[in-house]
């Protein structure tokens, strides 16, 4: 359990714009943040940052909340998981016992893995710097190879001792279950045998965008042509290779600083473009990129510069995955290193400034690249070269700007000597081939996308009292210490002004009417105590609530504009700004909030008449017929003071 105080301390510390801008690019708007929401795909920023309020949303998705909120959907961590995370990050030490076997064994399976990924990286690194045979092998092939040792740690490279099972005996003395072991893959398990994965390997512990580390590449030192070179953990539930980039964690600021992010392939190609000066690099770790890892390069920025060995056939095999980073919109070029060179190699022979240069004087545009590397193979051949055409022509017909294609194209038309009309014709049918696909493709539920789906059932119209309560509960939030209307006590000769939050609170009080949705009803009763005792909780006391349901909702109530539109535009009235129409709109809505919990008293009334006991019994019937009466009269009186409405 972490003290109350602490996480006061937490709360406080943890400026939103400062968290979210680790994981998000984002531009200053006025007195707010905008940048591309982190939670689902999108082309056009709606993802907002306000520093004033402490909160993040995002209009796309529906996704918002304070600085906890955001670490604990991001890094899918529970409440107390996000408050240590961020306690780390400012140095804010949370008193808290050790972790037993007994502790560990209670954790959920997510956080148990996480726990002991951390874990296995603290004792690979132990093994590579402080055993025998970690200095004699592992630390010395890395010197061999020319790294220096503060590089080496600040990726936490590590060794695997290489025996049959010293990592997994040594965990489960520490306290750590087979089962997590064996869902890491740090441990395979044959049976009732168990063996490391890893042994007589160097690591490369992976880390997530917050630094966590998800899963391990391990690089065999024997010369045994049966094991494979690299081998990486196995997909788990932390640790998915299609979704992660290796040092995506080391490079983010740098890549948001130069605006721009090189990929290269290994993990050591990495760690020598570090030692190069070079730090807004990542790795695909030997897999062709994914849709999720060019997303994961976007939030930061839309500029991407590949790194290619000099070998031909490398160059032709990482190809096939650029297509998809020019359908996401952002900018490819290419450096093509000499030939028999890697990132890791070339580095190595030149100057931090001579490796820079060559970057600079070589880098070149994706698509002019591509089109100069087939033009080269195909010369001669009629069928090649139509082949190439194809190629260069199914490149271009997936950018989605159409201003960038046309360029593209006029500079292919030169370069491949084939008129502009051709080319515009064939990138036209290609698009054509593939909307007609996506159109007439069966659609499922899994085609619609999240963001859709999220508007489609926000456009739902709410059921029960769940719309007024929202509404009320955001006045209270946003509107709760302006004043709602004065009252003069004539006698006293006194005036006294009634806030909206009193207003609220009174109104509903007074008919003893309680709030259905257990967050909302939270929200009231807290604000209702506070104001009892003369305080007016401002909307970060909410905000930073130490209730994740309460701080959650708070911040996405108080993002929202026009939560109550609805009930002026029955009104057929123009609305400038909520303030200039304050007590109006306090006014109805607390008649809105009573009239709906007047309706589910009538349905509950009209279900008891239904049903067949209650029917039986004369008394009783007649009683639930009166209560339907007075009831009925409210509601219609209701309705008059709402101006007339159909109240349904």
């Amino acid at each position: 359990m972490i003290p109350h105080n602490t996480v006061e301390q937490i709360l406080d510390a943890a400026h939103i714009e400062d968290i979210v801008q680790e994981f998000v690019n984002l531009k200053k708007r006025g007195v707010n943040y905008i940048g591309l929401c982190p939670f689902h795909n999108e082309k056009t920023p709606s993802f907002t940052v306000s520093p004033s309020k402490g909160i993040f949303k995002c209009f796309g998705c529906g996704k918002g909340g304070n600085s906890v909120n955001f670490i604990m959907e991001h890094e899918s961590l529970s409440y107390p998981e996000a408050l240590r995370y961020l306690a780390k990050k400012y140095n804010i030490e949370i008193e808290e016992k050790e972790l037993t076997a007994e502790d560990i064994e209670k954790k959920n399976e997510r956080e148990s893995m996480l726990v002991l990924s951390s874990y296995a990286a603290r004792v690979f690194e132990e093994n590579l710097f402080e055993t025998e045979e970690g200095k004699s092998i592992g630390l010395s092939y890395f010197r061999e190879r020319g790294f220096r040792q503060e590089t080496l740690k600040k990726f936490n490279i590590g060794y695997s001792i290489d025996k049959w099972e010293s990592f997994t005996k040594k965990a489960q003395t520490d306290g750590y279950k087979i089962d997590y072991l064996v869902m890491t893959g740090l441990t395979i398990k044959k049976e009732e045998k168990t063996f490391d994965r890893f042994s007589g390997r160097v690591m490369f512990p992976i880390h997530s965008l917050s630094g966590q580390v998800l899963g391990f590449g391990g690089r065999t030192l024997k010369k045994d042509t049966k094991a494979a070179k690299y081998l990486n953990s196995p997909e788990s539930e932390i640790y998915h290779k299609s979704r992660i980039l290796y040092g995506i964690y080391h490079a983010r600021k740098s890549i948001m600083q130069e605006d721009k992010c090189f990929i290269v392939e290994g993990y050591t190609d990495v760690l020598s473009l570090h030692e190069a000066d070079v730090q807004n690099v990542v790795a695909s770790s030997g897999t062709a990129l994914t849709r999720e890892q060019i997303r994961l390069i976007k939030r930061f920025t839309s500029n991407v510069s590949i790194l290619y060995d000099g070998d031909e056939a490398g160059i032709k095999a990482s190809l096939r995955g650029i297509d998809l980073v020019l359908e996401e919109g952002m900018n490819v070029k290419v450096t093509a290193l000499p030939d028999g060179e890697d990132p890791d190699s070339f580095s190595k022979k030149k100057s931090n400034t001579e490796f820079r240069e060559y970057i600079n004087e070589n880098e070149t545009d994706f698509i002019r690249f591509k089109t100069k590397l087939l033009v080269k193979e195909a010369e001669g051949d009629p069928v090649k070269r139509a082949g190439l055409i194809r190629e260069v022509v199914r490149s271009i017909a997936v950018i989605p700007e159409i201003i960038t294609r046309t360029v593209y194209i006029q500079e292919c038309s030169t370069l491949l000597n084939v008129s502009e009309q051709v080319l515009s014709s064939e990138v036209g049918k290609l698009m054509r081939q593939k909307a007609f696909k996506d159109r007439n493709r069966y659609p499922g539920p899994a085609d619609l996308p999240e963001v859709s789906r999220k508007k489609a059932e926000a456009a739902k119209p709410p059921e029960g009292s769940a719309f007024s309560e929202r509404a009320l509960t955001r006045l209270l939030l946003k509107y709760g210490s302006e004043e709602f209307e004065k009252v003069e006590h004539k006698e006293e000769g006194t005036e006294e002004i009634i806030s909206v939050a009193q207003y609220i609170v009174n109104e509903i009080k007074e008919d003893e009417l309680e709030f259905s949705e257990s967050v909302y009803k939270k929200i009231f009763d807290d604000y209702s105590f506070h104001i009892s005792e003369g305080i007016f909780p401002g909307d970060k006391f909410f905000v930073l609530h130490q209730d994740p349901d309460i701080s959650s909702i708070s911040a996405d109530l108080l993002s929202e504009s026009h939560i109550l539109s609805t009930i002026w535009t029955q009104h057929n009235a123009y609305v400038e700004t909520e303030e200039e129409v304050l007590k109006e709109l306090v006014s109805e809505s607390v008649l809105k909030f009573k009239s709906d919990k007047i309706q589910g008293m009538l349905r509950e009334i009209k279900k008891q008449i239904n049903d067949s006991e209650a029917a039986k019994n004369t008394e009783t019937t007649n009683d639930l017929l009166k209560q339907h009466q007075v009831l009925s009269a409210m509601l219609k009186e209701i309705s008059k003071q709402l101006g007339n409405r159909i109240v349904l």
